[in-house]
């Protein structure tokens, strides 16, 4: 659950780079970090840990979302006016991304999520 929430959290801060040039790297990235850490949690605990990785990273996007302060809002979307695709669209992507890209790995074959057990054979 900690990681799903530290991965949502970092994503949140890193998807917006590269938006505004029309190259979304950040939002790559976040999405990478996102995948690699709900790959773990279904690896680790199945279906039921990858449900918890998605229920808090979800939550803590949206709650990071939906916090302002001031005016400033950290995941920004709906623009009026001539800008990128990217800078107007990558809250968005993000948001609804993130649990998208979740469920997907949800439906995956469990196969792929296996960890093969360590050899613990003495090496002569």
């Amino acid at each position: 659950m900690l990681a799903g929430a530290f991965a949502a959290f970092i994503g949140t801060f890193a998807h917006r780079m590269g938006a505004s040039a029309d190259i979304p790297y950040g939002l790559a990235l976040a999405f990478l970090l996102i995948i690699l850490s709900t790959w773990c949690a279904r690896a680790r605990l199945g279906a039921v840990g990858l449900a918890l990785h998605l229920i808090t990273s979800s939550a803590t996007a949206w709650g990071l979302a939906l916090a302002t302060t001031s005016g400033n809002a950290l995941i920004v979307a709906g623009f009026q006016g001539d800008m990128p695709f990217f800078s107007q669209h990558a809250g968005y992507i993000w948001l609804y991304g993130i649990v998208l890209v979740q469920v997907v790995m949800l439906v995956l074959p469990a196969r792929w999520f296996t960890i093969p057990p360590r050899d613990t054979t003495p090496q002569a």
